[in-house]
């Protein structure tokens, strides 16, 4: 016979912010961690016909928190916080793109999207987004959506870069 444990995991017990926050984080972890172990010859490695490469997607994924937490929170133009215009830009890679810079270019990012965020709730409207007002819940989903996409992406590419070994980072 299955026992059951009598208590939720504690992410199940948190608010639903916490949970979202909860799930954010665990995508954000695992974009910065598919350039683990990697060369930056392997990162920027091109395996498909478009830009993207793991080092660019994890330059595209620090590209949307700066979209989504600071242009959306402060009404910043992209100018201004030094993003590119477009997000096909944003997997575009420099001579000095290297996995220790990109992959700390990500923590900050993520680290300040979390400071953005910390005083406001889930139906508080961001203003600074071209779609218009958005709830912070709303940002939070399409933000999961796009980390799960690449998270998954970055997957396939690593899988071919290491002949084959499966996993993630």
């Amino acid at each position: 016979m299955t026992v059951l444990p009598t208590t939720e995991p504690a992410v199940l017990r948190g608010s639903l912010r916490d949970q979202f926050e909860t799930f954010l984080d665990e995508h954000r972890a695992h974009m910065h961690a598919c350039l683990d172990g990697l060369t930056d010859e392997q990162a920027r490695r091109s395996l498909v016909p478009s830009k993207t490469t793991l080092l660019g997607l994890v330059k595209h994924a620090t590209f949307i928190e700066k979209v989504w937490f600071d242009e959306a929170v402060t009404c910043r133009p992209r100018s201004e916080i030094g993003i590119p215009e477009t997000p096909d830009e944003s997997f575009d890679l420099t001579p000095g793109d290297t996995v220790e810079s990109v992959q700390r270019a990500y923590r900050e990012a993520c680290a300040a999207s979390r400071e953005a965020t910390k005083d406001l709730g889930l139906d508080d409207l961001v203003r600074g987004n071209r779609r218009g007002p958005l709830p912070l819940r709303w940002v939070y989903l399409h933000m999961l959506r796009e980390l799960a996409q690449h998270g998954g992406h970055a997957d396939i590419l690593r899988e071919q870069i290491l002949d084959g070994a499966r996993g993630r980072a």
